[in-house]
This record gives structure tokens, sequence and C-alpha cells, in this order.
């Protein structure tokens, strides 16, 4: 299959991405999804994170998806303000650790 390129060449392309899982304790599923809306505004200002997701499955099940140019990128990303404010409030949040899946990009569409 041959590899499909959807962006300008100046607009770098996502090689590899997270997957963070997070489970809600019960009572706690606002400050969960209140969390992660503030959450977007520091991933916005992250120069090496090119693309941000704050999702919700259901009443206690969230997710965060992001991409990154590269490793480092997402290094960085992992050792920033949005896993360290993770960290610090997921005892109060969290029924669970939160699951954190490290992926390689296979192909991206993105805006540009």
């Amino acid at each position: 299959m041959d590899e499909i390129i959807l962006l300008p060449e100046d607009h770098p392309m996502p090689s590899v991405a997270l997957l963070v899982e997070l489970k809600a304790k019960l009572g706690k599923e606002e400050e969960v999804a209140a969390f992660l809306e503030r959450a977007g505004a520091v991933a916005a200002a992250e120069v090496g994170t090119l693309t941000w997701f704050a999702v919700r499955f259901d009443r206690t099940t969230f997710a965060i998806f992001d991409t990154f140019s590269d490793k480092g990128a997402r290094h960085a990303h992992l050792g920033g303000q949005i896993a360290e404010a993770l960290i610090a409030s997921a005892a109060d949040l969290l029924a669970t650790p939160p699951e954190i899946r490290a992926a390689d990009v296979l192909a991206a569409k993105l805006p540009g």
C-alpha cells in the first residue's frame, strides 16, 4: 500500500501518539471533564504536540489522544504540565491509574 500524505510540506506529519484512558471516580466525573477542558489550553501551547483530543465515552470513561512529530516531543509531553497535573490529582479524581499507551502513527488526515 502506498503512503498517503495529506499535509502541506511545511506542516510536520505526526509519527507517534499517546492514548490515555481515564476512569473517573463516581461523583468526580464533571471534575475530570473540567480538568480535560483546562488541559486543552495547555496542550495548545506545546510546540511538539501536533494534535490533542479529550473525549468522553460514557459517564465515567474519558480518554486523551494526542500526536507528535517524533518520540522526543512525546517524551517532553509526558514530562510536561498536563502529566504533572494529572499525576497530582489522580488519587482524588480517578478510580484507577491512567492507562497510557504509546503508538506509532501509520496514517493521518489533518487540516491544512
